[in-house]
């Protein structure tokens, strides 16, 4: 049931409207920092898994590259736990995966998009996973700042995987665009009107979306484009 599948019982979720804004003033906070992206990691490893069950009859290539991503993403996910396992809290409490609350907003776009391999490739590796794209430098920076090198160097190898991984989203969206007759950035633009989907927004990492296969026309247009009011 895609509602379900690879939900575990923690952490609890929440409405990501209610989720605070990580901050590193603390070790509790800065736990809970890796704790929420270890969470991503996490939903990461399910949405990959769930386009190779989810949509039938498409190229061989594309359940081995998602396969590939789930692997990466299971890495990823394992690199940010046992990190946090080591960080000291308050009374030298070690915390773990779940003892945080998260949220579903990655796989509630999944089940937006359970319908449509197109959409799914536009909504989640070139929308969702491109925002951490844009936003790993400035974690990295904070991460450093505060003292956490080892945090830092994590985020080095989950950036270099995730533009691989927008990159492979990029290109399947790309295939069923040509398939279908159709133009992909006009294609892309049209499903960011998607009501609940939300807008790309600045600042961008240029450089890792144009590795990924934006182009240089696409970012311009994303730059000016503003979420409606």
């Amino acid at each position: 049931v895609l509602e379900q599948a690879g939900i575990p019982a923690r952490p609890v979720l929440q409405d990501p409207r209610t989720m605070p804004r990580r901050q590193l003033s603390g070790g509790e906070n800065h736990a809970a920092l890796i704790h929420a992206l270890a969470h991503i990691e996490f939903n990461a490893i399910n949405l990959a898994l769930d386009a190779v069950q989810r949509f039938p009859a498409l190229p061989a290539d594309f359940y081995r590259d998602w396969l590939q991503v789930a692997a990466e993403e299971a890495y990823h996910f394992r690199l940010l736990r046992d990190h946090l396992r080591g960080l000291k809290t308050a009374h030298d409490q070690r915390r773990d995966y779940g003892d945080f609350p998260g949220h579903a907003g990655l796989w509630e776009m999944a089940q937006k998009t359970a319908h449509d391999p197109l959409a799914r490739m536009a909504l989640v590796p070139r929308l969702l996973e491109a925002r951490g794209l844009d936003v790993t430098p400035d974690i990295q920076r904070k991460l450093t700042g505060y003292g956490d090198r080892a945090g830092a160097a994590i985020l080095d190898i989950i950036l270099r995987d995730e533009i691989g991984h927008v990159a492979i989203g990029d290109r399947w969206f790309k295939h069923l665009c040509k398939e279908q007759g159709l133009e992909p950035e006009a294609t892309y633009r049209e499903l960011l009107d998607t009501p609940g989907v939300p807008r790309p927004r600045p600042p961008f990492n240029e450089t890792a979306r144009l590795a990924a296969g934006f182009s240089s026309a696409e970012m311009r247009q994303l730059d000016i484009e503003k979420k409606p009011a």
